[in-house]
């Protein structure tokens, strides 16, 4: 019997649970929203490899019109469960019988895969192109977990898209009927949602060491007590997966990433960064792993477990750089010099992801190759990636001091636009740091008004190339979708709580990190049961 199943073409409506009027829907002409179909492809997390956040081919909004009287909610449809990766978007995709389509693409914990024309939403209702559910028959999604997690568990991690293969690649969570644990790779048709490469693959993953689940001197991966938050990554023709234990940090989890050819779906590499201990979760709140020119790959861990870092092959609480060249290798690595405490306090290093800055020359006309990331015990590290600065207990070795975020945790993935990297610590401002000489500013230039709550806000960026820059955050517990001046944050162009009559109030957010997707004029926002859409009025 098949393995998933497919739902064709239909007109869907949803009701739409803020009781907002449809009336908010954007202009339509025969039928289909005005404005010039996108040449934007949103095929990865935070829009690139190097996780920028920015989208540099926006040239609808604008920071002259992005405001209550000319922007606002256009729409917000039904889904079938919680969304908590990122949506993604294609451009013009050729639809077998339909003709070409801008499609947005989103996944749910309900373990469903949505394709929706992108244009055709308006009001409470969306044209559904596919929706395929990936769970296998007699499978549902996880909620026999050992320890506290997003119940029902489906896909969390944002998907990938490989335009050239027609595959969109998603990993999902789910259970049999006796409670046991599974998670498998799939690669679906983008036109149509189905199985792709022979697959779902299976996960699985073995690696020498004693500690963890270990037996006879071999690691191996156990489905129950890991998760896929972070976000996946396509470089170099494999996938990469990268894996954190449960909220609760039971089980003898794992640091592993975990690679798969795109095309065949057979597993190429495995790593453990902690094979002798445990722990060391890569969650990276939802950021994704990072890679460069050169195939490298880059992940932050998480605190682990009676660890020595770079000791025994342990590479908890670390920024880590893998070699791809022959497999998945630890080239380079930092770990802060108060790791021991950290990990006693739970303060992970990997509580958001990595970005890569682009190549940025010194005062001594040096080109330098630098990275950051920001954890749980609030500060910003900003690194070399030539160099990482390995693991000294007495100082950090890195290419600049610490930058103080806040006193509190970090779980915001940094951004960056025309030299300054935003991000937004919880129950704090979204800040802006300026990069000047490859040096960042040690204080923000500036910051918002607004304090975002619990785990901050996880920020994107959108402009036309290097001008109309607008960075967009999602304070997720007030349910207020933000907008302001990538120049100055201390201007605020436009919030969902502004117009009158609650017209842009959306559903509540589940997701702690959802990262508001910018395309084609509109912004689209995960909610924990619709996707809300906003745009020009």
């Amino acid at each position: 019997m098949s393995r998933f199943r497919v739902v064709p073409w239909f007109p869907f409506v949803a009701i739409l649970l803020t009781g907002c009027s449809s009336s908010s829907s954007g202009p339509i002409l025969n039928g289909t929203p005005s404005g010039p179909p996108s040449s934007t492809d949103v095929a990865t997390y935070h829009y690139d490899n190097q996780r920028t956040g920015e989208n540099l081919k926006e040239t609808a909004l604008d920071t002259s019109n992005v405001n209550s009287a000319m922007f606002g909610k256009v729409g917000e449809f039904a889904v079938d469960g919680q969304i908590d990766g990122q949506t993604l978007f294609l451009s013009q995709l050729a639809i077998p019988g339909q003709g070409n389509k801008d499609v947005l693409y989103v996944a749910t914990e309900n373990d469903t895969v949505y394709a929706v024309d992108a244009q055709s939403i308006s009001g409470s209702s969306a044209t559904i192109l596919w929706k395929t559910s990936v769970l296998p028959n007699g499978e549902s999604p996880a909620t026999s977990l050992p320890c506290g997690n997003i119940r029902p568990n489906g896909i969390t991690a944002t998907p990938v898209i490989d335009r050239a293969r027609n595959a969109i690649y998603v990993e999902a969570m789910s259970q049999n009927s006796a409670g046991n644990i599974f998670h498998r790779l799939h690669a679906l048709d983008l036109t149509n949602g189905g199985e792709l490469f022979g697959g779902p693959t299976t996960i699985t993953a073995t690696y020498p060491g004693t500690g963890g689940n270990s037996s006879g001197g071999v690691v191996s991966f156990l489905p129950q007590f890991h998760h896929e938050r972070a976000a996946l990554l396509e470089a170099g023709n494999t996938i990469y997966t990268a894996w954190a234990g449960l909220f609760g940090d039971c089980g003898a989890y794992s640091a592993w990433v975990i690679a798969y050819d795109a095309g065949t779906l057979k597993q190429t590499s495995a790593i453990d960064l902690v094979p002798n201990n445990s722990g060391g979760g890569m969650w990276m709140g939802g950021g994704g792993p990072a890679a460069d020119a050169a195939g490298n790959v880059y992940v932050i861990s998480g605190n682990g477990f009676a660890d020595t870092p770079g000791a025994n092959s342990s590479y908890g609480n670390s920024f880590v750089r893998l070699s791809t060249s022959a497999g998945l290798t630890v080239g380079d690595y930092f770990t802060p010099n108060n790791t021991s405490s950290e990990d006693a306090a739970d303060q992970d290093f990997g509580s958001a992801g990595p970005l890569l800055l682009p190549d940025l020359t010194d005062a001594s006309g040096t080109v330098r190759h630098l990275a950051v990331g920001a954890g749980k015990d609030g500060n910003l590290y900003v690194l070399n990636r030539d160099n990482l600065g390995q693991f000294n207990s007495t100082k950090n070795n890195i290419y600049q001091p610490a930058i103080q975020l806040a006193t509190g945790e970090n779980h915001s993935s940094p951004v960056f636009f025309q030299n300054t990297v935003y991000l937004c610590p919880t129950n704090n401002a979204l800040k802006a740091f300026p990069v000047s000489q490859a040096l960042l500013g040690t204080s923000p230039s500036s910051q918002s008004a607004h304090l975002f709550g619990s785990n901050g806000a996880v920020a994107s960026i959108s402009a036309n190339g290097a001008s109309q820059g607008i960075v967009w955050a999602l304070d997720w517990e007030a349910g207020i979708l933000f907008a302001y001046d990538a120049r100055d944050l201390t201007k605020e162009l436009y919030d969902s709580n502004q117009a009158a009559s609650n017209r842009d109030h959306f559903s509540a957010v589940g997701g702690h990190f959802i990262t508001p997707m910018v395309a084609n004029g509109r912004v689209y926002v995960g909610t924990r049961t619709s996707v809300a859409v906003f745009g020009l009025l």
